[in-house]
C-alpha cells in the first residue's frame, strides 16, 4: 500500500507544487494523476522515490517512511518510467532493460554486463511481454523508434518486480495510436503481477480508458478523486 499523508512541498523559490495531498493507493490499483503541466504531478511521484524530500507530511511504501536514510531499501521496490525515458543509447535492448537491477546489482557486476542468466531470460520474457521482437534484443536502443523505446522502459521498470511503478508522463511523446498500445501494455504488465501503478498524464481520454482510479490535480491540490466513469 502506498500511502501520502498531508503532503506538502514548497520550492526554496516560494513555489508551493504540492499543497496538503493525501491519497492511499491499495496494492494493484492502476492510479492516473490528472493535470495540467506544473499542476503537481510530478512532484509528487518524486515523493515516492525520494528525489523530492516533501516539506511537510509524509509518504510511506507498506507502513516504512520514506526518507533519505532509508531510499536505497525503498528503491529496490520501485519502478520507475520516465517521460523521457533515460535508455542508454549506445546499449542493446537487453542490457537497458537489465539496468533496472542496478539498485540490486554489485557495481563491478553491472560495469561488465555480468547479469546471471536467470536475469536475462526474466528480460528476454518482459521484452516478449512488451511485444518487441526477438530480432531487437542486441539492437542499440538509439536504433528503435519511439514507441519502441517506450516498451523498453516498461520491461526494465518491472524488471525487478517492483511494489510499485512510477510512470512519469509515459506517452507525452507519442502519437495517440502509439500511446494507447503502450498504456495498454503498462496495465496489462501491472495486473499480471498485481503491481501498483501511479502513472502521470494531461490527456483525460487516455486515464478514463485505462484507469482503475482518476486523482485530478491542479495549482498542487486535489480537485477530484473518483472512478473513472465518475469524471
Amino acid at each position: 500500500m502506498l500511502d501520502f499523508k498531508a503532503i506538502t512541498h514548497v520550492f526554496p523559490d516560494g513555489t508551493r507544487a504540492v499543497h496538503d495531498v493525501s491519497l492511499t493507493l491499495p496494492k494493484g490499483q492502476f492510479c492516473v494523476l490528472l493535470g495540467p503541466s506544473g499542476a503537481g504531478k510530478s512532484t509528487l511521484l518524486n515523493t515516492v522515490n525520494g528525489l523530492i524530500m516533501p516539506t511537510d507530511g509524509r509518504a510511506t511504501l507498506d507502513g516504512m517512511n520514506i526518507t533519505e536514510s532509508n531510499l536505497s531499501e525503498i528503491r529496490r521496490r520501485i519502478g520507475m518510467i520516465h517521460q523521457q525515458l533515460h535508455l542508454v543509447p549506445r546499449l542493446s535492448v537487453l542490457h537497458n532493460v537489465l539496468s533496472g537491477l542496478l539498485p540490486v546489482t554489485p557495481t563491478w557486476k553491472a560495469l561488465i554486463k555480468l547479469f546471471p542468466i536467470e536475469q536475462q531470460r526474466t528480460a528476454c520474457r518482459l521484452l516478449e511481454e512488451v511485444e518487441l521482437e526477438e530480432k531487437q534484443i542486441y539492437r542499440r536502443a538509439s536504433e528503435l523508434s519511439g514507441g519502441q523505446q517506450q516498451r523498453v522502459a516498461i520491461a526494465r521498470a518491472f524488471i525487478n518486480e517492483p511494489d510499485v511503478v512510477l510512470a512519469d508522463e509515459p506517452v507525452a511523446s507519442l502519437d495517440p495510436t502509439v500511446s494507447r498500445h503502450v498504456l495498454k501494455l503498462l496495465r496489462d504488465a501491472s495486473r499480471q503481477r498485481n503491481t501498483t501503478v501511479l502513472c502521470s498524464l494531461h490527456q483525460v481520454e487516455f486515464a478514463v480508458e485505462f484507469a482503475d482510479r482518476i486523482v485530478a490535480l491542479n495549482q498542487g491540490e486535489i480537485v477530484f478523486d473518483d472512478l473513472p466513469n465518475a469524471l
